[in-house]
Order: C-alpha cells, then structure tokens, then sequence
C-alpha cells in the first residue's frame, strides 16, 4: 500500500530504535523479529505486490510490474491465475456480485471488474478512485467508491458501471466499509470516521478517531480504524456510533493495512510488518519487526503478509502465530 523502501541489511538495533522514538513516551510491547514466523510458503508474484482479498477458494493479490491481479489456491499455495490489468491496482480490493473489484489509478481514475470464476478482467468502468491508497466496497446491492478529494461517495451499479447516487461527505474522505447497513468511511485527511445509511445516503454519525485515519476493518459490531498520523488504531462501536478507545502502536506513515481475527486487530506497516491488539481489552500484545509488510488479509487459518517490495505473499499459519504472541519472546 504505496510503501516505502526499507533497508533489508539494517541491523536489528537500528530497527528497534526507529521503533522505539516513533512510539515516544507510549510503552510498547519488546518487538520481535518477524524472521520467527515461519511461513507455510511464499509465492512470488511480481515486482510489488500490494492488496490482499480472500474468498472462499481463493486468494487475491495485486501487482506492479506487471499491473494485474493474482489468484493463489490455498489449498496448494499455488498461483493459479494472473488477470492482466490496464493500469495499476493502486487501492483497497472488494469482493462482491461474484467479481473482484479492483479500482486503479489510470490515466483517468477507473475501476476494473473481474470475474472469480473465470479468472478473466470483464469490465472497466470510467469511474475510479480519488487518489491511491483509497478503497472500494460492496453492500446493499452497489459498489461504493470515493470518487473525489471533495469528498463525493458515489453508489455504482455492479453490473453498468453507472453511478446510481452520490452523498457529500466531508472533503479527504477515501476508504468506505461496508457494515451492518452503513458505509463508514474514514476522512484520511482529518481525524473523523463519518456514517452513512445506505439506503437513504443520509449522513447519520461523525465519530472521532485518531489522526489521518485510512485504512478499516469492522467485526462483531465494532470497526477499527488504522490512523497513519500518530500510528495508532481506534475502535468504534457501531451500535452507539462512538469511539471507545485508542491504542498506540509506534508505527504512523503511509502505507499499512488492518483485519481482524481470532480475537486480534491485525495490522502491517512498513519496517513493522506485524503487530497483534487483543480486540476486548484493546491492548497491544505483539509487533514483530524487519523486513516485509504493507497489505495483509487473514483467511484458510492463515495470514497473508505481502513483502512489497520483494513482490511476494507469505501464508503465515495464524494459530502459530498466537501462540508466538503468547509465549515470551527469545533472549
């Protein structure tokens, strides 16, 4: 997710002191290397790979070098289908009305439509995102894309590409999330996550986050934001449409990605590829550290961490995973 590079020779210490001046005065857990979360494999897909969807039978990557989306079998670890695209993937994945959605920063903003079963690009529609590292989502009969910096939501028909409806949201809003009925889009630009009703497009809470909230992730009830200002994540409750916390992770800057599983807020950034939040008591318990990192998806008892720049998508097993978290980090 348009990350930087980072030095694969650092030395260990020079990472944890970047690690620990961008958390400040905030305590954070002892980092630990991510050399020792073995994968199950690595596939290698390009010369970057970036944004991660899952399906129930698949895994989808995108690409640079070449511009195009990637199908990996999970019951092989394979890749099985490359789908050539005609500019690059440069936001959020959706899956949604049996195709992959894919919104791309060509020359003039589109978005791609692709087809899960046949593996093939069936559409580019003249609509796409506002910048890079936006998103795109789908729920409630549409795909929902931010198609300005004014902050215009627009409500695409999946099968024309036509923009049913737009709703004003406030200017520098880019990631929608499609949750319960409502589109909760986060204002990268500012400190605010905005509610939408989906059927009427009325605008029905404003709830403050944490600085330059971008990417969003959402479960039982609760949607977590990944705020690249000070590198913290913050939950909402959906339900009451209020924040009700925010956990520091020493990790601001572009780039990044959030899930969540196994009772954990799962999200990557540039030289922290990993970190671990207990989603119940809202505390940071693991960051792993080094190389890797920028998009991740979490399906198949697994976490699919991109290396960026090495172009690949490490299957790392999520219960090894935990109980690395659980236990005490080496000497």
């Amino acid at each position: 997710m348009a990350a930087c590079p980072e030095p694969r020779g650092a030395a260990t210490a020079a990472l944890l002191a970047m690690h620990v001046s961008l958390a400040g005065a905030q305590t954070l857990p002892h980092p630990r290397p991510i050399g020792e979360l073995l994968p199950a494999a690595t596939i290698h897909l390009a010369k970057t790979a970036d944004w991660v969807a899952i399906t129930a039978d698949a895994v989808w990557v995108g690409s640079t070098g070449p511009f195009a989306v990637h199908r990996i079998d999970p019951a092989t670890n394979q890749r099985v289908a490359s789908v050539p695209l005609p500019g690059e993937p440069c936001a959020g994945l959706a899956i949604g009305f049996g195709s992959l959605w894919v919104p791309l920063c060509t020359k003039k903003p589109s978005l791609a439509k692709v087809d899960l079963a046949a593996n093939r690009l069936t559409a580019v529609f003249a609509v796409g995102p506002a910048l890079a590292e936006g998103g795109v989502a789908t729920g409630a009969g549409s795909v929902w894309l931010m198609i300005d910096q004014a902050g215009t939501l627009a409500r695409i028909d999946p099968v024309s590409g036509a923009i049913r409806a737009t709703a004003k949201l406030p200017a520098g809003s880019y990631n929608p999330n499609f949750s319960d009925g409502a589109l909760w889009v986060t204002r990268a630009d500012g400190a605010e996550l905005t509610a939408v009703d989906a059927q009427t497009l009325a605008l029905v809470a404003t709830v403050k986050t944490g600085p330059n909230p971008r990417f969003l992730a959402s479960a039982a009830g609760t949607i977590w934001t990944l705020n690249q200002g000070d590198g913290s994540v913050t939950r909402v409750d959906a339900q009451r449409r209020q924040a009700t916390g925010s956990v520091a992770l020493g990790t601001p800057g572009h780039g990044g990605d959030i899930a969540l599983a196994a009772g954990m807020v799962w999200t990557t950034m540039p030289k922290v590829p990993l970190s671990a939040t207990d989603a119940a008591s809202a505390t940071l318990k693991c960051q792993w550290i080094g190389p890797g990192g920028d998009s991740l998806g979490i399906g198949f008892d697994a976490i699919w961490l991109t290396d960026y720049h090495a172009g690949s998508v490490s299957r790392i097993p999520l219960q090894a995973t935990l109980s690395h978290c659980l236990s005490p980090p080496a000497p």
